[in-house]
């Protein structure tokens, strides 16, 4: 499916995703629940096991988030839960949302994981904060790895412009820009085909190649049968 076929919906409206994690921070105030994992458990495990097979972890390296929610996946990364545990300090997750990133503040300090860092970020219009001991100038070539559990999605919902266009067309030369050569980006997306997703993000201008793909069970419906979500890895020539 093409970006320009999709209809916009509240799911691509920065007023839903504040009304969502109000009630969310409401929620883990009064009684400690966390929030939803977008895509659910499973979907965030094989995205974990994704990374600890091919980036392993390493004291340097840097980790983006782009549209991190509740911080599930990155407490993920930095509890080990997979074969290694990442250096929280070298972990960022950003999120256009303010609520959000009070819940994943809220949620860090609550399982004594403060080291890792949540921002507020605009991804579309916004570079995302250096980390603390980060030596670079500014963000081109900053990240070792970034992930998208859905944003993508959300984005590709947002109102088109006067010529049909959606803000989304500009997010993959925005997340090669930010790559470190070498490095990879991992999407998950509901959306999406692995092929549609590969068509966007490999382009003469962003440089991309692809890496690798996740294989989530697949369902049966209609005489048709797919997977609930498609996750793809690219990488940036070095």
């Amino acid at each position: 499916m093409d970006t320009s076929e999709l209809e916009p919906s509240k799911l691509g409206t920065k007023e839903h995703w504040d009304n969502v994690y109000e009630e969310e921070l409401e929620n883990f105030g009064e009684n400690g629940d966390e929030g939803e994992i977008w895509f659910g458990k499973k979907a965030m495990n094989e995205m974990i096991k994704w990374v600890n097979r091919h980036v392993p972890s390493r004291p340097d390296m840097s980790v983006l988030e782009v549209g991190s929610g509740n911080g599930a996946l990155l407490f993920a990364l930095a509890e080990g839960r997979g074969k290694a545990c990442y250096p929280a300090h070298r972990l960022l997750g950003i999120d256009y949302s303010e609520g959000a990133v009070q819940l994943a503040q809220s949620v860090a300090h609550s399982r004594n994981l403060t080291a890792v860092t949540f921002r507020l970020c605009d991804f579309l219009h916004e570079d995302p904060p250096l980390l603390a001991d980060d030596q670079k100038a500014d963000q081109n070539g900053a990240w070792d790895l970034i992930l998208d559990k859905g944003t993508y999605d959300a984005i590709a919902l947002m109102e088109k412009d006067k010529n049909g266009r959606t803000p989304v067309e500009g997010y993959p030369i925005r997340i090669a820009k930010l790559l470190n050569p070498g490095g990879h980006f991992l999407i998950t997306s509901c959306n999406f085909t692995d092929f549609e997703l590969e068509s966007k993000f490999i382009t003469e201008e962003t440089g991309l190649q692809y890496h690798s793909r996740i294989e989530h069970p697949t369902i049966s419906f209609g005489g048709s049968t797919g997977s609930a979500c498609s996750s793809v890895a690219f990488t940036k020539s070095a």
